[in-house]
């Protein structure tokens, strides 16, 4: 008996399709978006989406993203990352280096489809998916261009950041060490709020996907302290960078994506949004931001169904 496929689409909406695909053993769940005006054997290039930290593909800043692809003119591929949403893994057990895996695995499916030019596949993340995308494109070459969203480069400083005073990054701290003492002792995870790891302003919690988890465990914590994608930035070039990133971020400190543009090679590129806060393509603030991406991609990555 022969084995099922690993992609099993499933119309969704028109130019939308639902699939599946393997990464490290882990089946993940997938929505590819292929722009209407596509000819018949023509291969676009394309982005995979990485959603924020332990987010949703759907109803999220993900999707919003996407969309916009598509209606540029790119194939999109927007997933859960393991352990996330309809994917297969431990909920809430993620793992910094796991979801750069899953990003190059993305790619990998991405490549064989017929809608895109293989050569021509870029990655695109907000937040915690920001960081994960620069960390793989300075990994694996294969990665066309990377637009990073409030993203962030260094775990340590970006977590002082989120925990400012001296009692707030004592408390976050004596939970991580908390964290780790019960995992050395018992074998078994201490979970907290993801509140308590990454401090979200009521008004903006309404951005967060009503998919997202809301209890992690430390070592996830853990995971976001030790890493460091500012260290493979430089890798980047010269394939073209933009760091996208609100100027006065109240969720992941602004100085992140500053400093991984003065750590990049160049074509790299730094926009500074005011007047909102991490969630750039919110409604009202979107029509601006798009306008800059568009502007951006018509230099450095342009689609042949672009306007």
């Amino acid at each position: 008996m022969s084995a099922p496929p690993l992609s099993q689409p499933t119309r969704e909406i028109p130019m939308q399709e639902k699939h599946t695909f393997r990464s490290d053993g882990l089946k993940l769940s997938a929505v590819l978006h292929v722009p209407d005006a596509r000819k018949p054997g023509q291969r676009l290039p394309a982005f995979i989406v990485l959603h924020g930290f332990v987010g949703s593909k759907d109803e999220s800043h993900a999707e919003i993203q996407a969309r916009m692809l598509e209606q540029m003119g790119y194939v999109a591929l927007r997933f859960d990352f393991r352990c996330c949403g309809e994917s297969e893994g431990e909920r809430a057990q993620v793992r910094c280096f796991d979801q750069v895996a899953d990003a190059k695995n993305a790619l990998t499916f991405l490549a064989e489809r017929e809608e895109v030019d293989p050569g021509r596949i870029g990655v695109v993340g907000h937040s915690f998916g920001a960081a994960v995308s620069v960390y793989a494109a300075g990994v694996d070459d294969r990665f066309a261009c990377v637009i990073s969203s409030c993203g962030w480069g260094d775990g340590e400083r970006k977590f002082r950041g989120q925990h400012p005073t001296p009692e707030a990054w004592a408390k976050f701290t004596s939970l991580l060490e908390k964290g780790r003492k019960q995992k050395q002792e018992t074998g078994q995870s201490m979970w907290i709020s993801r509140f308590d790891a990454v401090p979200i302003p009521e008004h903006l919690r309404k951005n967060l996907s009503p998919k997202a988890i809301m209890e992690i465990p430390v070592e996830t914590a853990w995971s976001m302290y030790n890493f460091r994608a500012d260290e493979v930035v430089g890798n980047i070039a010269p394939r073209p960078i933009l760091f996208l990133h609100t100027a006065n971020d109240t969720i992941t400190p602004t100085e992140q994506s500053i400093r991984m543009f003065e750590k990049a090679g160049q074509p790299a590129e730094l926009v500074l949004i005011t007047g909102t806060s991490h969630f750039p393509l919110a409604e009202g603030d979107a029509p601006r931001t798009k306008a800059i991406i568009k502007g951006w991609l018509d230099k450095f990555f342009p689609s042949p169904l672009g306007a």
